[in-house]
C-alpha cells in the first residue's frame, strides 16, 4: 500500500498526550498513534453507516400489525435457533 506524507499541527497538549500515549508502550512514534486513530475513526464511521440503513430500512418497512408477544416469540425463536438462548 502506497504511503503519503502529511504535516500536521498540534498544540503543546495534545503533543505531551501523544509522547504519554507512546511512553505507555500501546505505539512506538507519533505516526502509529495516528494511523491507529484513522483505523477506529473509518470503523465507527462504516458501524454509524450500518446504523442508520438498519433505521431508513425499519422505517421504510412501514408499521408491523404484530404484537408485541408475537415480536417476542419471534426474537426468543430465532436466539434459540442461534444456540444464544
Amino acid at each position: 500500500m502506497a504511503t503519503v506524507r502529511k504535516t500536521i499541527t498540534v498544540t503543546d497538549q495534545q503533543d505531551r498526550w501523544i509522547k504519554a500515549r507512546i511512553t505507555a508502550g500501546g505505539f512506538t512514534n507519533d505516526s502509529e498513534y495516528i494511523r491507529d486513530l484513522i483505523r477506529r475513526d473509518q470503523e465507527q464511521s462504516a458501524g454509524y453507516r450500518a446504523l442508520e440503513a438498519a433505521i431508513r430500512e425499519g422505517i421504510e418497512s412501514g408499521v408491523s400489525d404484530k404484537t408485541v408477544p408475537d415480536i417476542m416469540k419471534e426474537v426468543e425463536a430465532r436466539l434459540r435457533a442461534d444456540g444464544r438462548l
